[in-house]
């Protein structure tokens, strides 16, 4: 292990390799690249120290710099055990001089750990994905809590959870939840996850999609974004859901929609997007088809009730790189991707850097908002201003060489009066 006063990472001889796969990664992240370049010259976070629970990957890593040139004091780690690139770790820890706690594969003992060494930074601000950092700085550094001028949440999950906080008046800063930016959720969620996630199967496997016939547990945007993706590439799309106003749009999109015990009698391969409890149970497991497979793209492995499926199996085996064979009772096969994490950072390489690149201004973006007005918000969770969002969505255009047109002085007029009518 690869271990220093300020970072604990796999092997620090990757470094060289980290730094060339973060290069390329920040050629299909040109807005960030702006961004960057602003903060170098403002530096809005001048000796102000952040600690960031997040993926590390090669994208996040070019967040990473971009606050690190905005004078920001930064440390970061995994928020997902099976999720780090471990060349991307050496090299932020040895290259860049950002402390990165994260080794790929670590245990949940490891894991937490090195939450815990971020939150040991005494951090002003908090970047976050799925909430854990938030939770235990909480939970067991409230001491700390004082000194938090803000954070920002990356997920879905995370989210879920925060609200879940500030409705109990239990959430003690005010945190944006960047994954409620339109430039997020209506591309990383969509387009990052849609593609990330068959691809990470795809990897795991090596499986036909065509006529392949996939159930996917959820239909928020990220269920769209893998539904849309399975279609392209010739699967038949079952979706199964619980809010009806998704399982309608499901249907008039042109997908067939049942309940979650029907498809699981039918289904070859499963994935959930949930973000809940056991989307995929015993009951579920009980009748599928032998040679079903079991994958998961939400943010924690507790959408598959991977207990349930241990309780039940009489046999497993690793029979590929990410892949556990259970054998049932009866016989049947069943497998699991991935550990029931998710499965395009597990068996592949996340979302792809372009997408990213507006995730991650809007990370940056709304850390700067936050440095300016936390003195202004109350404790909750915000979402990301319009201003920031519209930003970030033209600077992706330009960087794309599209233009669009503007509304004239008279056109403004007209939208912003109630006074005009037929």
């Amino acid at each position: 292990m690869g271990t220093t006063n300020n970072g604990h990472v796999k092997d620090l001889g990757l470094a060289a390799e980290g730094v060339d796969r973060i290069d390329w990664a920040g050629r299909e992240m040109p807005v960030l690249k702006l961004i960057q370049e602003r903060f170098e010259k403002e530096k809005p976070f001048d000796g102000i120290r952040i600690s960031a629970c997040l993926h590390v990957t090669t994208e996040t890593a070019n967040l990473a710099i971009a606050i690190k040139a905005a004078g920001a004091d930064l440390v970061l780690c995994a928020s997902n055990p099976l999720s780090t690139q471990d060349e991307v770790a050496a090299a932020l820890t040895q290259e860049y001089g950002i402390p990165t706690f994260a080794i790929k594969g670590e245990d949940d003992e490891t894991y937490y750990s090195h939450i815990k060494a971020v939150l040991e930074h005494k951090p002003q601000i908090t970047l976050d994905d799925g909430a854990d950092l938030v939770s235990i700085l909480h939970k067991e550094y409230p001491n700390l809590i004082d000194d938090v001028i803000g954070g920002t949440e990356e997920t879905t999950t995370g989210v879920i959870r925060l609200n879940a906080m500030a409705a109990d008046k239990a959430l003690k800063y005010p945190i944006i939840a960047v994954n409620e930016a339109d430039t997020k959720h209506f591309f990383d969620n969509r387009y990052g996850t849609g593609q990330s996630t068959l691809d990470g199967i795809t990897r795991a496997t090596n499986l036909l999609w065509a006529g392949r016939k996939v159930v996917i547990g959820g239909y928020g945007w990220c269920g769209r974004g893998v539904a849309s993706r399975a279609k392209g590439l010739g699967a038949h799309v079952i979706v199964t859901e619980v809010q009806p106003i998704r399982a309608l749009e499901a249907v008039m999109d042109g997908f067939t929609v049942m309940p979650g015990i029907e498809a699981a009698s039918v289904g070859e391969v499963f994935i959930t997007v949930t973000g809940g409890l056991h989307t995929l149970g015993k009951e579920h497991f009980a009748v599928m088809p032998d040679g079903a497979v079991l994958s998961n793209s939400g943010h924690f492995n507790v959408e598959i009730d991977i207990p349930a499926l241990e309780d039940m199996a009489v046999a497993k085996r690793t029979v590929r790189d990410f892949v556990d064979e259970y054998e049932m009772p009866d016989g049947r096969t069943l497998y699991l991707l991935g550990e029931g994490r998710l499965i395009n950072l597990a068996a592949a390489e996340g979302h792809p850097s372009a997408v990213m690149d507006m995730s991650f201004a809007n990370q940056a973006l709304s850390l700067e908002y936050l440095m300016a007005n936390a003195n202004t918000m109350e404790n909750g969770v915000y979402v990301v201003p319009r201003d920031i969002d519209d930003e970030v969505g033209r600077l992706k255009l330009a960087a794309l060489g599209v233009s669009i047109d503007t509304l004239s002085e008279e056109q403004e007029k007209y939208i912003n009066s109630w006074e005009e009518g037929t």
